[in-house]
């Protein structure tokens, strides 16, 4: 899909050694190295609770600890870079249609901050936001703007354990747009990805994205999550004009096989795993398998 190549402050050369991924079960953690390696260090109940609107991070001290625990060791002082990958329900993702977009930054900037604030209930002005233009594609001259807008306060403080143990982020992105890397179908596919009681559900168009919703779940239920997939399915059918080819899963885990026959009898697709060559991606790692495909690529 090459989403995260179309930021520029991922065109690192060579990229960070390190790349982390935050879920509420855990740290994941790989060296950006051929092969890369992978570790994931779990967290006790509680540690952090993923939200837009408010702190995430409840046990600020059991956090660190385990920040510290699975940064590798240095053995020297020189701070290191790294990619930091975020749960996807703690930052608004949006796609945004523009008759033209300027070519100046600073006028891209005020007007994406500008159509982004009805969207969110927090001041825009002081988030971290982050756009990249794709083509709408059809022939269409209008240009469509994917859009992370997020809370300063919450991207500092998942960072901030990070920058203690000698660690900068120079890269920031979240879990289900790092995961679309691998993301390799042709035509339109809805990927439906699980994380604890977080649904997002994504619209990929012939590499495009289109669509993108987190979604909390009062459990983890095929019943619960066929039944938010239905309006995207209406979505695609309705601004597309076309019908969805398949269905991606991603971190559903022991629940992926009874999702997928449900699936495939309610909405009347294909639906298959989403894959990677380093293994299944998991509710905790999917962002993580994505970035390094990325840089294999």
């Amino acid at each position: 899909m090459n989403f995260l190549r179309s930021i520029t402050s991922l065109l690192q050369d060579p990229p960070p050694a390190l790349a982390f991924e935050l879920s509420e079960a855990g740290i994941a953690v790989a060296t950006t190295g051929q092969p890369p390696t992978l570790d994931f260090r779990a967290f006790a109940p509680g540690v952090i609770s993923v939200s837009p609107l408010r702190d995430n991070i409840l046990q600020p001290d059991e956090f660190a600890r385990a920040a510290r625990a699975i940064v590798p060791l240095n053995g020297t002082r020189k701070r290191r870079g790294a990619a930091l990958i975020l749960p996807d329900n703690c930052a608004r993702v949006s796609v945004l249609d523009f008759d033209s977009f300027p070519p100046d930054a600073r006028e891209q900037s005020a007007l994406v901050r500008f159509r982004m604030k009805k969207s969110v209930p927090y001041d825009v002005e002081s988030a971290a936001v982050s756009y990249w233009p794709q083509p709408a594609g059809g022939g269409s001259k209008k240009v469509e703007v994917v859009v992370t807008l997020a809370p300063l306060e919450i991207v500092a403080r998942y960072e901030a354990p990070f920058r203690a143990a000698g660690i900068d982020p120079g890269f920031v992105t979240t879990s289900a747009i790092a995961a679309l890397e691998l993301v390799r179908e042709e035509g339109i596919v809805v990927v439906a990805k699980l994380s604890g009681l977080v649904l997002t559900v994504l619209v990929v168009d012939k590499g495009r994205l289109k669509l993108v919703r987190s979604l909390e779940l009062t459990a983890a239920s095929t019943e619960e999550i066929a039944a938010d997939l239905y309006p995207t399915f209406v979505f695609v059918e309705d601004n597309l004009s076309a019908k969805v080819d398949k269905l991606l899963l991603c971190g559903f885990g022991r629940l992926h096989e009874e999702a997928r026959g449900e699936f495939e009898r309610e909405l009347g697709v294909p639906v298959e795993p989403v894959r990677s060559p380093l293994g299944p991606p998991a509710e905790n790692n999917a962002g993580l398998l994505g970035y390094l495909q990325s840089l294999a690529a």
